[in-house]
């Protein structure tokens, strides 16, 4: 698999990363053995770059990848975060970027982990209680303790950006971004792109709408909280199938999947740029990584900017997003 640079402080990741999240909570049932076997071969196949998170399970997620990880923690590069702060029970707590919580979550992460040391540390969701500066400070600490390598945000703005990156090189920031969700395009990425900070791409199958293989709410299970996503709830659920529909016209003609297409346009972005799709399935793992191998003309991205322009989507991307872009 082909490496990507990540900022210019010396991270070099696979070009496409994998998402650890789904194989813990939201969306629907959990198979740690395969989602195991999943990461296993993720890894066989090239892959370096594993997200997760501690509040995913919560907590479970980390211990889970750690345990995948353990025998070939040499050859990985392990992303996690913190911020969103969560009980045992799951309970949220909201929102925590104190410096006193900061070093607490590291090694907490840390010893979930079995690492020791946290190759990319972000922040999950910026406290606007709490001035950027002190948080980055906090992890700029984590950094000369050797507990962590690299540093990054997620869902942060521009000003936030900047701020934080005058405390300390941040490494990447981490938003979600796809054909159905093109915001960054407005002001993030060219932000990330003049201060040399790399660009992780979440979600870059639109939730998994992007695969084709989402046509009504009931090929999502009972407790995926993708149903009480905005862009999955009535008239917009049929708004966003037309743009899918749109995408698999495209696809059909290259002989590819939806969703092989809508990766391949998101590592078109950008050499600066790497999506960590996720699934917990060796099947659709595979099918992923093959997106790697589609090849776009421009005359195929001019089609797939029609078929899929900015704010194409219909609804928002979360139910609550004041924790966005702060």
């Amino acid at each position: 698999m082909d490496t990507r640079k990540l900022g210019s402080q010396g991270l070099e990741v696979s070009a496409e990363g994998l998402g650890c999240m789904g194989m813990s909570e939201f969306y629907g049932t959990s198979d740690e053995d395969e989602a195991i076997a999943t990461i296993h071969r993720y890894l066989d196949l090239g892959g370096t770059f594993l997200d997760t998170a501690d509040m995913y399970g919560p907590f479970n997620n980390e211990r889970l990848v750690g345990r995948a990880v353990r025998e070939r923690r040499e050859w990985v590069i392990v992303a996690t975060k913190f911020g969103n702060q969560r009980e045992e029970d799951g309970k949220f707590l909201g929102i925590n970027g104190r410096p006193e919580y900061v070093h607490q979550a590291c090694d907490a992460s840390l010893e979930r982990l079995g690492v020791d040391v946290i190759d990319l540390y972000y922040q999950h969701r910026v406290d606007d209680q709490v001035p950027i500066e002190e948080t980055v400070g906090a992890m700029s600490e984590l950094v000369e303790q050797g507990k962590v390598k690299y540093i990054g945000l997620s869902e942060a703005a521009p000003d936030t950006i900047r701020r934080a990156h005058a405390v300390h090189p941040i490494s990447a920031l981490q938003t979600e971004y796809s054909l159905w969700t093109r915001d960054p395009e407005d002001a993030i990425l060219p932000t990330v792109r003049e201060l040399g900070i790399g660009f992780v791409a979440y979600s870059p199958l639109g939730r998994g709408f992007l695969s084709g293989r989402i046509r009504s709410l009931d090929d999502l299970d009972e407790n995926d909280f993708r149903r009480g996503s905005p862009r999955f709830e009535g008239e917009n659920f049929e708004r966003n199938l037309e743009l899918v529909d749109r995408v698999q016209e495209i696809a059909s003609e290259k002989e590819v999947t939806p969703g092989q297409l809508a990766l391949a346009w998101v590592l078109h972005q950008g050499e600066d740029l790497v999506p960590i799709p996720g699934t917990k399935r060796r099947s659709y793992l595979e099918e992923n990584l093959a997106a790697a191998d589609v090849e776009l003309s421009d005359e195929d991205l001019r089609r797939l900017d029609e078929a899929a322009p900015v704010g194409a989507a219909a609804g928002e991307r979360y139910a609550n997003m004041s924790s966005v872009n702060r």
